[in-house]
């Protein structure tokens, strides 16, 4: 956009702001040299001065993210107040604001330039795999809350826009060579090295044409993920065996052990919770990161008022990567066309982006049938059986006896590494059945059209002359296609022969006004959109902005959100491990909500019945009697959109003749209709007077989890507060802290979606871009609370994180020689090595070191 090369230098390290006009600035103090008059597009499709934002918005800008001392501006924005960062891989992070976080974030938008990045299947973004390189960004502003009023569909936690440069006036050509090192001191790994290597070349060909191009390739070696907390702990505590003598063990990163993977087995009188042995992550999965990604932009002025451009962007990853279950993506290819028009009153914008899994799997699926490919779970369990039981027959202890019958049921079993282990691995991949293989065999595409138009700016200019109003409208279609693979998606409504389809249309209008001489401005948006599957949604927006006296502003706003379910979660259709994930819609799963019972009131009745026939002397018959009462039909129904009604207060200002920045926020919302999942089982048998008999025993029963709505409503509230500091001499102090609480009270009925989010978090960081001569340094201290992850994966406390980040850079001044300015970077995160995990199930975080080389010729 023509308005987003007004853009301005930065206003200050990690996202806190002031302004300092030039007249109060020393020559020598550059980095005071701040402008918070400086414009912002995303909070409410407009241009509008950052001060008088109707809702909260940080922003980082190409400059500040060189003085970050994290590797990349990925990385830069966990530093924003208020943004949690999800890393369930080196070469994937995933943004999160106001909680209810989650490694697949479908609530939270990430647009480049105005388009969706996402991975169409899944409804989110594949972090950075298409995002632009370091290189090429130009700035990146974020929005914490809803803003569904503006953007429509899942922008119902936040939303990012990723904004590049402007080839007409960022030209010439720029390289990058990233060199790091991680997994120093690591126990499971020796030290690996990282590269990443980018390159952009723009030219600007006459007045009206111009042209650039951007390549990155990144290669090193993932984090691992190594958890070995049981989360099946109690599975035989009526017998007295805890801890490493559990089992029926269930380790959080060892895939194979899970509940598909367990019998309860009847053995000389008494019931035993035995799983199989299972394998942890980094014994069965390609840790190397690959990634190669690349875009070409023509940009066409078709008049200076009047801009044409065409992007293409593309991108091959290979990584780690999490949802329910951890995936290893494999030739994973994303794409994207974009067409856009852009003038100061109107814009157009179409794109088109594909997906292809490629070789990608299942890692828990893939350690499930490795397991049963060399000996299916009925042989297993037998051979375990008749093991123990001679091994109790001869004297040994019940340990004893249990660690032998395991041995003797794995006998055989294939190890990683050997040329066997290799060969399943191979075969099980191609496998397109996650109850007999691991593929991953998707191929999706979005399709995407939007338009908006400023009436009162040119054509209806008498009427704001008038009344003093300015007016925006907007509409936008989206379609997504989905090729039914028979494993992942299939079409309910035909044949496999076609793909299915799933589409929503919808539009926006509004109105502002300023009174009392511009300080007073009054904000009202009204959104409407239809999915097939669903009637009109109603989004409002409301705000105030007032402006007392010059440099301090008070906002306001009231708004909704909403996001419709997202493709997975409205037509999956995935065998896994004896587990059938149904999407939510009633095309996908009637009949089976009506006649399902949860399966946490029958995992209670089997634990009953174990307790009592082991500790209370009971036949199998005879508990069964006895505990058949806790079963529980399944009460909940086919899905709805999710809604959150929002209320947001800030004051941005300034103090001390400019140098000391203040933004905060208090913000309260209520969620309505989580989207979430529910387990339940279907009995086989048609006996009704044999239910319980049916639901006691594993065999005779369907398994099923459905997407689902939660009949709770959830009530959540925060605050955040970020100062800035200029000391003078360019030395410059900022901080932020956030605080996010969740107000759920004791009638929820267990399907509110997981908070997963910290209770406070806290930057603090000082910089210098000129403490010696070319010689700038940063350091940053983050602090993060211990909270509760839940999740399908698995559940556990997240212990809190202390790290500290720091950079030091060195700028090569031009010469006649080296017109070019050559800039180094020498940094690292988490500086004192000690690993943290972000999420239950993720991996371990340590210690990143790396330096950059940037050359940049004109």
């Amino acid at each position: 956009m023509k308005h987003l090369s007004l853009i301005l230098v930065s206003y200050h390290l990690y996202g806190q702001a002031g302004i300092l006009p030039d007249s109060t600035i020393s020559p020598k103090d550059s980095l005071r040299k701040i402008q918070l008059n400086e414009i912002v597009v995303t909070a409410s499709r407009i241009p509008e001065n950052v001060l008088k934002s109707p809702v909260s918005i940080d922003f980082l800008d190409a400059r500040q993210i060189r003085l970050s001392a994290q590797p990349s501006y990925f990385d830069a924005i966990e530093n924003l107040k208020g943004v949690q960062l999800l890393t369930p891989s080196l070469g994937f992070k995933v943004y999160n604001t106001r909680g209810f976080a989650n490694p697949t974030n479908v609530r939270f938008v990430q647009l480049v330039d105005g388009m969706d990045n996402q991975a169409p299947h899944i409804g989110a973004p594949i972090a950075n795999a298409l995002a632009p390189s370091d290189l090429d960004i130009q700035r990146m502003e974020i929005v914490p809350g809803a803003a569904s009023a503006l953007y429509g569909l899942n922008a119902l936690n936040g939303l990012v826009q990723l904004i590049t440069k402007d080839p007409f006036t960022s030209t010439g050509l720029s390289v990058s060579q990233k060199t790091g090192v991680n997994h120093v001191n690591d126990a499971l790994s020796s030290a690996k090295m990282f590269s990443e290597t980018s390159l952009r070349y723009a030219r600007r060909i006459g007045s009206r044409l111009a042209v650039k191009v951007n390549l990155t390739y990144q290669q090193g070696y993932d984090w691992i993920a190594r958890n070995a907390t049981d989360l099946n702990p109690n599975a035989n505590t009526s017998l007295g065996l805890t801890g490493t003598g559990n089992p029926g063990s269930d380790l959080v990163n060892n895939y194979g052990d899970e509940s598909a993977n367990r019998r309860t087995l009847t053995i000389g009188g008494k019931k035993y919770v035995v799983s199989r042995t299972g394998y942890f992550e980094n014994d069965i999965t390609d840790l190397s990161l690959r990634n190669l990604r690349g875009d070409i932009a023509v940009f066409w002025r078709i008049k200076p008022t009047l801009t044409v451009s065409y992007r293409y962007k593309a991108a091959t990853l290979d990584n780690v990567y999490q949802r329910t279950n951890r995936f290893r993506l494999d030739n994973y290819v994303l794409d994207q066309h974009g067409l856009t028009l852009e003038s100061p009153s109107v814009q157009v914008r179409a794109y088109r982006s594909r997906e292809n899994t490629g070789n990608s799997y299942n890692i828990r699926s893939m350690a499930e049938n490795i397991d049963r490919s060399y000996k299916s779970d009925t042989q297993w369990f037998a051979d375990f059986t008749n093991q123990f039981t001679a091994s109790t027959a001869i004297g040994q202890s019940v340990t004893d006896a249990l660690r032998q019958a395991r041995t003797q049921a794995d006998a055989g079993r294939p190890q990683p590494g050997t040329a066997a282990f290799n060969e399943q691995v191979a075969t099980l991949r191609d496998i397109n059945n996650w109850d007999i293989g691991a593929a991953l065999r998707v191929r999706s595409w979005l399709y995407h059209v939007e338009g908006q138009v400023e009436p009162t700016r040119v054509l209806w200019s008498g009427f704001k002359q008038k009344t003093g109003i300015d007016l925006l409208a907007g509409f936008d279609y989206r379609r997504y296609a989905v090729y039914p693979d028979g494993n992942y998606f299939i079409n309910p409504d035909q044949s496999t022969d076609h793909n299915l389809i799933y589409d929503k249309t919808g539009g926006f209008v509004q109105a502002s006004r300023s009174l009392f001489g511009d300080k007073l401005n009054l904000r009202g948006s009204f959104r409407v959109d239809k999915n097939r599957y669903f009637n009109a949604r109603i989004n409002p927006r409301i705000s105030l902005v007032y402006s007392p006296v010059e440099n301090h502003n008070f906002r306001a706003s009231y708004q909704t959100g909403y996001r419709f379910p997202s493709l997975f979660e409205a037509f999956s259709n995935v065998n896994s491990g004896g587990v059938k994930r149904v999407g939510g819609l009633k095309i996908m799963s009637q009949g089976i909500f009506e006649r399902s019972y949860f399966r946490t009131s029958i995992d209670a009745f089997q634990a009953a019945i174990n307790a009592d026939v082991n500790t209370n002397k009971l036949t199998t018959e005879q508990a069964i009697q006895k505990n058949k009462g806790l079963l529980r039909p399944n009460t909940y129904t086919y899905l709805k959109p999710e809604q959150v009604n929002s209320i947001e207060v800030g004051y941005k200002g300034l103090f001390f003749t400019r140098k000391l920045y203040v933004d905060i926020d208090f913000y309260y919302n209520s969620y309505q209709h989580f989207i979430a999942q529910v387990e339940a089982n279907i009995p086989r048998g048609k006996n009704p007077d044999s239910l319980a008999y049916y639901l006691a025993d594993r065999s005779q029963q369907d398994r099923y989890r459905l997407w689902t709505n939660s009949s709770t409503t959830v009530y959540n509230y925060g605050s955040s507060l970020g100062l800035r500091y200029s000391a003078g001499r360019s030395w410059v102090v900022s901080g932020n802290a956030s605080l996010a609480r969740l107000a759920r009270t004791d009638q929820g009925d267990g399907l509110e979606e997981a908070f997963n989010t910290p209770k406070w978090i806290l930057n603090l960081g000082i910089s210098n871009q000129a403490l010696w001569q070319n010689v700038g340094f940063s350091v940053n201290y983050k602090y993060q609370s211990s909270f509760l992850w839940q999740s399908a994966l698995a559940t556990g406390v997240v212990p809190p994180i202390n790290t500290f980040d720091a950079q030091l850079s060195y700028t090569l001044p031009g010469s006649t020689r080296t017109p070019a300015p050559i800039a180094i970077k020498l940094g690292g995160t988490n500086l004192l090595n000690r690993p943290y995990t972000t999420f239950t199930a993720g991996p371990g975080v340590g210690g990143f070191y790396y330096v950059t080389v940037i050359a940049t010729a004109l």
